[in-house]
């Protein structure tokens, strides 16, 4: 039977997990073996078209067997359709880093990184760069994270300011634009340009995920034809409320999954 190895095609009689790790990993002791994106130890039974990982812990795979390892907990048939797909982040702070690492994590394969500003102190509380990348842009220093996390992925980086005027060009090929900028008539700004002038491109906007409110507050909802809201709608910063970790993180990781959903051809209703 035919099944997929490390990524690539294989030709095996092995019926069962244990046979295939015998015969293809002898001499590996206890290598995590990973089923249809599915980590076991346990003897199960392989059919055809199933997709096996061997890995050997420590060891670093040489590249053909990387991008295999990279997304070898994926449910099986993601990995193929969001390696072809192409999404813009607009606005590269707790909301944007996040969100662009979490699509890269799931291997999206062409991300557009679009944002003007610098990596200062105050950022550090909630977006994912270090100490290291103080004062640099933050389209760079996100591309060298993400390189470090997927080297498989497209990258591109635009270090401008977001207009009316520029938008519907610097997203022309974009299939799915995640609206992150931190001030709402930025938001504002970028959502009306693209439901006017692009109809068919689809965004993922953020709204209401500052302070430390129940994580539960937080949903994804389907606002328009093509448009989707996630966040409570509600607490925005302000004096007295500031921005924190858990619940930005929340909120951009309710962006990346639906950013998934839609690659996948799933919308919300």
């Amino acid at each position: 039977m035919k099944i997929k190895i490390n990524g690539k095609e294989t030709e095996t009689d092995g019926a069962s997990l244990y046979r295939i790790k015998s015969a293809f990993c002898p001499t590996v002791q206890n290598p995590v073996v990973i089923l249809n994106g599915f980590q076991t130890a346990e003897d199960l039974p392989v059919q055809e078209g199933d997709e096996v990982v061997l890995i050997e812990k420590g060891k670093m795979p040489g590249k053909d067997v990387l991008e295999a390892m990279i997304s070898a907990r994926h449910t099986p048939h993601v990995y193929e359709k969001v390696k072809q797909a192409h999404v813009a982040v607009a606005g590269l702070g707790g909301l944007g880093s996040n969100i662009a690492v979490a699509l890269a994590r799931t291997g999206v394969g062409y991300l557009h990184l679009v944002d003007f500003d610098v990596v200062e102190p105050s950022n550090l509380n909630r977006q994912q760069y270090g100490i290291r990348h103080l004062g640099r842009l933050k389209t760079e220093a996100l591309r060298s994270e993400l390189a470090e996390i997927n080297p498989y992925i497209n990258i591109t980086v635009d270090p401008v300011l977001v207009t009316a005027d520029n938008a519907v060009g610097l997203f022309a090929g974009d299939e799915i634009v995640c609206e992150a900028f931190d001030k709402p008539e930025a938001k504002a700004m970028l959502v009306n340009t693209l439901l006017e002038k692009c109809p068919r491109k689809k965004i993922v906007s953020g709204s209401g995920m500052a302070g430390y409110e129940s994580s539960n507050s937080i949903v994804t909802k389907r606002s328009m034809k093509n448009l989707y809201m996630c966040g409570d709608g509600e607490t925005k910063a302000m004096v007295g409320r500031g921005l924190m970790a858990p619940r930005v993180l929340i909120c951009a990781g309710h962006q990346a999954n639906m950013v998934l959903r839609l690659i996948l051809g799933i919308e919300e209703v």
